[in-house]
Formats: C-alpha cells, sequence, structure tokens
C-alpha cells in the first residue's frame, strides 16, 4: 500500500507536471506565487490561531461570568474559591461562607513581582548590552554573549529551587541585621530571581538592536566633538529606542507569565500588600491551581480559570498596544531628527 500511494503521488506529479508546464511557462512567475501563497498560509495560521485561543477561553470566561459577579471579579479583594471544606461543615449543620472570587490580590501580586523583576532586568541587562556593543573587545564579547545565552537556556525550575535555597534566605538574613521581619517566601526574592531570568533576553536582544545602528552616524557625533559616552547617550540609544522596547516588552511578557519561579519563592497565598517581604502570589500560578485540582470542570473554581486568563490576555494587549504606540513616536522622532 506504501509503494502504491508513492507511486501514485508521483503519476500524479507527473501529469500535472505535463499539463501544466510548456515553453511558454514562467518558473519565476510560478515560484514567486508559490512562495507568496505559503506565506500568506502562514500568516492566516498565526492569526487564526491566535483567535481560537481567545475564543476558547472567552466562552469559558463567559460560563464563569454568568455565576459570578465582574464586579466583583474585577475590583474584589478577596480571593477563597475553595469551598469544598465549607461545604463540608454545612452539611454538619454549620454556617458555611460563600466563595470570593476578587482577582485585585492576583493582578496586585503579578504586577508587583513583575515590576520588581524589571527593576532588576532593565538596567543590568541594558547596561550589559551597551558594554558588550560599544566597549567590549571581540574576545570579551564572543565570551559573555554565550554564558548569557546559557542564562536564558535554564529552566525556570532551576531558578525556583536558586531562589527558595539561596536567594530567601539571604534576604531573609539581611533584613534581620536591619531588624526587619522578612518571609522565607517574599515577592522581592521572586522578583530578583525572575530579573536575573530576564536579563539575558534584553540584554541580548539590545545588543544587537545597538550594534544594528550604522557606523556613520556615531561617526558624525565624534566628529562634532562629543566623546564617546555623549555619542552613545544622545545618539546611539534614541536610534536603537525602539529595539529596546520592544525587548523590554518581551521581558515583560516573559514575566508575566512566569510560574514556577513564584510557587516556589512566593508562595500560594493571594496577599493585598505592598510590603515586598511578604508573601503573594501571580495570576498564572491560580490559574495553575486551578486547573489541575479535583473540582468538576464545569465548578466556579475551574471556571475562574478561564476569566484570569481572558483578563491576563486583555492586559498584555494593552500592553503591546501602548510600545507599538511608543515604538512608533520613536520612530518618528529619530526620522524627523534625521531630517
Amino acid at each position: 500500500m506504501l509503494i502504491a500511494a508513492a507511486l501514485s503521488v508521483a503519476a500524479f506529479a507527473l501529469l500535472f507536471i505535463l499539463f501544466r508546464f510548456n515553453s511558454k511557462t514562467k518558473a519565476r512567475d510560478l515560484v514567486e506565487g508559490f512562495i507568496r501563497g505559503l506565506l500568506i498560509l502562514a500568516s492566516f495560521i498565526s492569526i487564526l490561531t491566535t483567535f481560537g485561543i481567545l475564543i476558547s477561553i472567552l466562552f469559558e470566561a463567559m460560563h464563569f461570568f454568568a455565576r459570578e459577579s465582574v464586579w466583583y471579579f474585577l475590583f474584589g479583594t478577596e480571593w477563597s474559591p475553595d469551598t469544598s471544606f465549607l461545604e463540608g461543615a454545612a452539611r454538619e449543620g454549620a454556617h458555611a461562607a460563600k466563595a470570593s472570587f476578587g482577582a485585585v490580590p492576583l493582578f496586585a501580586g503579578t504586577f508587583y513581582i513583575t515590576a520588581i523583576a524589571m527593576l532588576v532586568a532593565v538596567p543590568v541587562g541594558l547596561l550589559s548590552a551597551i558594554y558588550m556593543a560599544e566597549y567590549a573587545s571581540q574576545r570579551a564579547r564572543d565570551f559573555i554573549k554565550p554564558i548569557l545565552e546559557i542564562l536564558a537556556g535554564i529552566p525556570t525550575v532551576v531558578y525556583g529551587f536558586f531562589a527558595a535555597l539561596t536567594v530567601a534566605p539571604f534576604i531573609v538574613e539581611v533584613f534581620k541585621g536591619f531588624g526587619i521581619q522578612a518571609s522565607f517566601e517574599s515577592a522581592l526574592g521572586a522578583g530578583i530571581v525572575m530579573g536575573i531570568m530576564i536579563i539575558p533576553i534584553i540584554a541580548s536582544l539590545s545588543d544587537d538592536v545597538i550594534s544594528s545602528v550604522p557606523q556613520n552616524i556615531k561617526n558624525g557625533s565624534l566628529a562634532l566633538g562629543m566623546n564617546k559616552s555623549e555619542t552613545i547617550k544622545f545618539i546611539t540609544l534614541p536610534s536603537a529606542m525602539p529595539g529596546i522596547i520592544a525587548a523590554c516588552l518581551l521581558g515583560i511578557s516573559r514575566a508575566l507569565g512566569e510560574t514556577m519561579i513564584v510557587v516556589m519563592a512566593a508562595s500560594l497565598r493571594p496577599n493585598l500588600t505592598w510590603n515586598p517581604l511578604e508573601d503573594m502570589t501571580t495570576v498564572t500560578v491560580k490559574i495553575v491551581e486551578s486547573l489541575v485540582g479535583d473540582q468538576e470542570f464545569n465548578s466556579s473554581l475551574t471556571l475562574s480559570a478561564f476569566a484570569l486568563g481572558l483578563v491576563l490576555f486583555i492586559v498584555t494587549l494593552i500592553i503591546n498596544v501602548v510600545s507599538v504606540m511608543i515604538i512608533r513616536s520613536f520612530h518618528k522622532k529619530y526620522k524627523i531628527s534625521n531630517l
């Protein structure tokens, strides 16, 4: 059957070639048309995949919002959806409290830990990129950049172990010296380790962008009397700013979707606080926790994962739109300055 199928395909291809190609056939036009169609198909697959993800999340989120209040979900400050123990108490005659689905502590923890991570990753990553692109010798660059690429390939569970076993005890001991009590599971520890994880992404992409700035622009700045640091500050960085913003956006997206580091270093407890030394959790952690429990799929606890995913999808979309607007404004400003 395999041989017959192969021969059938070969015969069909031969007949297609004999009837399709002749002396007037332009092979270049056929190849270009095939490649164009292939690219259009790939673009449509990406678009349809995005819409498929959105629709699949949207319908399940609508089932959740048909049961729970949208207003309380967006602005409520208490997240306690697990009612199995409370239902057992109700069967014994005790008073059972209603499950609460206030997502503010989850999103506050997500943005708080992400902000700490970006405060670590952006300065270190950007300064590393500037050094590699402008100051480092070729030998030093060939040594440093592969190490950064290795950091980018380390599994997140390894970063989680590093946060739980090394960074968290170090933070506790440091603040104990100042008389401040810190938890072994804290937003600060998770944010620092998450920032270390994001450094290679920002550094590598920013290095490529800074290196792509035309050398004649830099030479013109030096010829007008600027030194190297002034050229980097006023010429190179503004020219490379759209790419740097895109690298930072990719880092933010990575931080928003991180789960393992938060589970191992920042706990599972929804905690609305400004203190970075206390434990808190993120949206992605609660999504995983809701989907791996022993609840039925049509329960409010399970469906809450889709509602959280929908809001996180919208937040990520808004961040992308704002970033595109900022990048376009930098492009426009750069073109006007060149004119």
